[in-house]
């Protein structure tokens, strides 16, 4: 494995660990109800740049995750690949083209914010379904199997609660089940990323006990 492949699970677990502490932090500056407004509608609405810039490096993040779990053999091919891959794009497309300010008729970027949105909502929680039986039957990740099964459960029924409150729910409370909808779907991208740092370090660990050292080369060679 090369040296940039063993960075791409730290690079997706520092990503994701600080994108999440950035849209929290920037929450408590928000003059804005939570409940009621978006995360994308405060990004706007209050000039949140910073949410903009942590839903981009979550974006960011989730393609490193991708690469260092093709890089580790992960039971990715396929549609759970395809999947992650759509979530990771959407998500940085969201990120990029704003939705319309609240009060403001809606216009092409919103129409495009929005179907990204919906794109990266519904992908990651399909392919956490689809990984759950590939990673029990698999050795290596068979101990995250059954959380990965839990958390995309979760965003299963948010996806659900999501889409009753945006249609014949009227917005009602929104905000609050987005969030739980996106704290089930980081979760998931958490675990994996999670068990792909701690598989890197324990594969460091392993090389670095069997690199050879200089007391036992002047051994080997007496």
């Amino acid at each position: 494995m090369t040296a940039a492949k063993r960075l791409y699970p730290w690079i997706a677990g520092t990503s994701i660990l600080f994108s999440v502490v950035a849209v929290v932090a920037a929450q408590f500056d928000s003059t804005l109800d939570p409940m009621n407004v978006t995360i994308s509608e405060y990004a706007v609405s209050e000039g949140g740049g910073v949410t903009g810039a942590a839903m981009a490096l979550l974006g960011i993040g989730s393609l490193a995750l991708l690469a260092g779990l093709r890089s580790a053999g992960a039971p990715i091919k396929g549609v759970p690949e395809w999947l992650l891959m759509v979530w990771s794009g959407a998500v940085i497309v969201a990120a990029v083209v704003p939705t319309t300010p609240l009060g403001q008729d809606p216009g092409l970027a919103t129409q495009i914010h929005r179907y990204a949105s919906v794109a990266a909502f519904v992908s990651l929680p399909a392919a956490g379904a689809l990984l759950v039986p590939r990673l029990a039957s698999d050795a290596a990740w068979k101990p995250v199997a059954r959380v990965v099964e839990w958390v995309s459960l979760a965003g299963g029924f948010g996806l659900l609660a999501i889409t009753y409150v945006a249609m014949p729910g009227e917005r009602v409370m929104i905000g609050l089940v987005e969030r739980l909808l996106l704290g089930a779907e980081v979760a998931l991208l958490a675990v994996l990323a999670g068990w792909l740092v701690r598989m890197a370090w324990r594969r460091s660990g392993a090389a670095a006990a069997n690199f050879p050292t200089y007391h036992s080369f002047i051994a080997n060679r007496s």
